[in-house]
């Protein structure tokens, strides 16, 4: 399984982005999927999950009306929408999946990405 996030890049405040991470060796469709995000010298967090099948999504609190998660079964590659950016997102954003839904523990995930750097200034 191979996880890979493109689109990141320096923003100013306001700003949009859109991260595209791209999968190979599962279907997006019956995989959990989401993003976290790891800011300097803090801990990984969850940002966004899509649930497998359904496509139901979940955000933290923070990035809830400005952040959409969603997927694209026939190009196998799930998307994070990111509008009206804010310095507080800078981070290091990742992709992850796991088989089921529902969970928003990084360590529960089994299968990540790289990473994309995400930068807003203000």
């Amino acid at each position: 399984v191979q996880l890979a996030e493109s689109g990141g890049g320096f923003v100013q405040a306001g700003g949009s982005l859109r991260l595209s991470c791209a999968a190979s060796g599962l279907a997006v469709s019956t995989y959990a999927m989401a993003w976290f995000r790891q800011p300097p010298g803090k801990e990984r967090e969850f940002v966004a999950a899509i649930s497998r099948f359904a496509g139901s999504p979940d955000y933290t609190d923070s990035v809830k009306g400005r952040f959409t998660i969603s997927r694209d079964n026939a190009k196998n590659t799930v998307y994070l929408q990111m509008n009206s950016l804010a310095p507080e997102d800078t981070a290091v954003y990742y992709c992850a999946s796991r088989l089921l839904s529902g969970v928003k523990e990084p360590s529960r995930y089994s299968y990540w990405g790289q990473g994309t750097q995400v930068t807003v200034s203000s």
